[in-house]
Formats: C-alpha cells, structure tokens, sequence
C-alpha cells in the first residue's frame, strides 16, 4: 500500500466523530446529530476507497462508485446546511425569544432541521447532475470522485450555493454574540428559567464549533474554486455536448497525475478527516464527557472484575490425586465412620441409663404420684444437657 496513511486517517477519524454521540443524541439535537452521521459517512467512503484502489485504478464496483460520488457531492453542502440550522437556533436563544414550545412546535422544528441538513444536501446532489461531464473518475490510491464539467456553471452551481450558506452562517454567528454581549444577564437568567439542557459553556462549544467549521470550510472552498479557475474555464456547449459519452470511467494513474494536482488532490482529501478532528475537540473534553467517560468506565470495571472472578488462578485449583492417596484416604473415611457410630451408640446407652434412673428417683421423690411434664423444670434441664444431634431416649 502507497498511503497507509490514508485508511488509518480516515477510520480513525470515523470514530473520533462518534465519541460524543451520546449526549448529542440524548439532547435531540438534529443539526449536531446531522453532522455527526455526513463526517462519519464520508470518513467511512474516504477509507474504503483508499483500501480498494490502493495503487491501481481497476475499474471495480461501479454502483459504489455511482452512490458514493453523489454523497461526495452532498458531503460538500451538508457541513454550512447543518452549521446554518445551528445558528439559526442559536441565535433565537441569544436573542431571547426563545421560549418552552409546545410538543407540535417541538415537531415543527425538528421537520425543520430535517430539512436544512438532509433535504438541501439531497438538492444540491440533484443539481450536480446539470454539470455531471461523465460517470466518475477514479484516482490512483484515492479512489472514486466526482466528475465535474468544469464551466461557469459548475462554479455557479456546486460552489456559489455553498459559499453563501456559509456567508449565512458566519453573519446568524455575529449576530448571536452580538445579542450575548448585549444582554449577558438575561441570557443566563434565560436558559434557567426554560428548563432547557442548554448551558452557556454548551452554548459557547456549539456557537465556537460553527464558526471554526464555517472558516475552515470558506477558506477550502475558494482555495478550490481558485485552483479550479487557474487555468480557464471549458465553454458550455450544450447539453448533449456536455452529457455526450456519459458512461465513460476516467482513469488517473498517479505517475501521470502533475504534481501539483496530486498535492490538491492530498489537501483536498485531508479536509474531511480535519474537520472530524475539529468536531471532537470541541465536544470530547468538556463537562459532559467527563461525565460521560466515568459512566462508561464505571459500567465496563464490573464487568472485567466479574470476569477475572470466574477465572480461577491455578494454585487454587484441586490437585491431582493418585489411586493410592485416594485409597488411603477412603480407609481412613471408613474407620473414622466406624468410630463415630459407636461413639454414638455409647452414649444413646449412657443416656437412656441416666434417663431411667432420674425418672425412678423423679416418682420417688412426688409424693402424689404425679409424673413432671415435658415442660417441667426438671425435663427442660435434662433436655439441655442431651446435645441437639442426638435423639433423646424413648
């Protein structure tokens, strides 16, 4: 393999993404939620893809091919439509007009957000098609990418749509902390009183993450749209021109990619696995995932002490014994028993002698003849001296 690098980055990344799934998904938060599943997905493409096509450019799996190159396209939308749903929710509760909805404006909101991070990315793959040269092109050690017809409306539709969703963002953000720097009282007085999960160092992590995403992917997308342009842009055509030939599979060998094509392609592929980087920094080391490690490790030490219990060390196993010992040791069982039973029929004798003869002297000493009780003094200090094994004398 060329880039081992490349599947370790990926998968690695994969699960970073889903360490702060839980409290995420406790707190029903859709826009996080979202961008929890387009990272995890796309991170999971970017390392399969770099296993099977590592250095060769076979045309195999071409349904894959067809499906993960669409994702691609809406992998580049999905991040600013998520951030944007964020903000927007942000910035109602900066603002204070966030107030305790009702279970259909709860709905509501969340066929909202549905529609922001999952419908508008499933659009903007729809368009794609419109500027959509041919099949897909396969990259030597990369894998399968879209193909994209490079014109001015390729630029219009897959990166001007974009860019000002991520304009959008950036200006819901400002905004946001405009209206907290305004009103930094009422702000904290105000999640109190909602009862909402929400915190000001969640609000702060949320807003902070948003940002951050929303600046790292402006600058990635004009650095494309930059290298995309650098050298010209092909004229449109026509329709048919443009979709003429269309199940053709580009094929690109790294030794005839230039260099520098081959470095954008290495930074391009990269921007995934550094915003999951981006998005478990913000949310693996605060107040909830501290809570959330000591939970987990509290749940898992159980059971690693239940299972070392069962496994018993090899000293305290029991040892071997040969026939010899064993027939020793059933001699010395028999002769022990043979003891015992007449040590017992020894004193069953001597007990019933006592007894007769505390019972003869028991009549002579009444003087009406009468005969004590089994509840009598005299009895109860026989019983207790007759151990409780023994049966007493009839």
């Amino acid at each position: 393999m060329h880039h081992v690098e490349l599947p370790i980055g990926a998968f690695v990344s994969a699960l970073l993404v889903l360490i702060p799934l839980p409290w995420h998904w406790r707190a029903r938060n859709v826009p996080t939620l979202s961008i929890i599943a387009w990272l995890f997905i796309s991170n999971v493409i970017f390392g399969v893809n770099s296993v099977v096509w590592a250095g060769n450019v076979r045309i195999v799996a071409p349904v894959w091919c067809d499906i993960v190159t669409k994702f691609q396209i809406g992998s580049t939308m999905s991040l600013p439509a998520c951030c944007l749903c964020l903000c927007i929710h942000l910035e109602r509760i900066a603002s204070v007009r966030y107030v305790q909805t009702t279970h259909g404006q709860k709905r509501r909101r969340m066929l909202f957000d549905l529609a922001l991070c999952w419908g508008l990315p499933l659009i903007y793959m729809a368009l794609h098609y419109i500027v959509q040269g041919h099949r897909y092109d396969i990259v030597e050690d990369f894998g399968c990418r879209p193909a994209v017809y490079t014109s001015v409306q390729s630029i219009l539709i897959l990166w001007a749509l974009p860019l000002l969703v991520v304009f959008l963002t950036m200006i819901l953000a400002s905004i946001s902390l405009v209206h907290f720097f305004r009103r930094r009282l009422a702000f904290a007085r105000h999640l109190r009183d909602s009862n909402s999960a929400l915190t000001t160092s969640r609000y702060f992590r949320l807003m902070a993450m948003a940002i951050v995403q929303m600046f790292w992917g402006l600058v990635v997308m004009s650095i494309h749209v930059w290298f995309t342009c650098r050298n010209g842009l092909r004229p449109w055509t026509g329709w048919t021109d443009v979709h003429s030939n269309f199940s053709r599979v580009g094929v690109f060998p790294s030794r005839l990619i230039p260099p520098d094509i081959l470095r954008w392609t290495h930074f391009t592929w990269w921007t995934v696995p550094i915003s999951s980087i981006f998005f478990f920094a913000f949310f693996s080391f605060g107040d909830d995932a501290v809570k959330e490690y000591k939970a987990c490790f509290q749940w898992i030490t159980p059971l690693f002490r239940r299972k070392n219990e069962t496994i018993l060390p090899m000293s305290s196993l029991p040892r071997t014994t040969s026939p010899k010992e064993f027939a020793s040791a059933r001699l010395k069982h028999d002769n022990d028993d043979k003891h015992d039973t007449a040590l017992r029929i020894h004193l069953k004798t001597e007990v019933s002698q006592f007894h007769s003869e505390s019972v003869s002297t028991l009549r002579t000493v009444c003087s009406d003849g009468s005969f004590p009780s089994d509840n009598s003094p005299t009895t109860l200090a026989f019983s207790a001296y007759v151990p409780v094994t023994l049966p007493k004398a009839s």
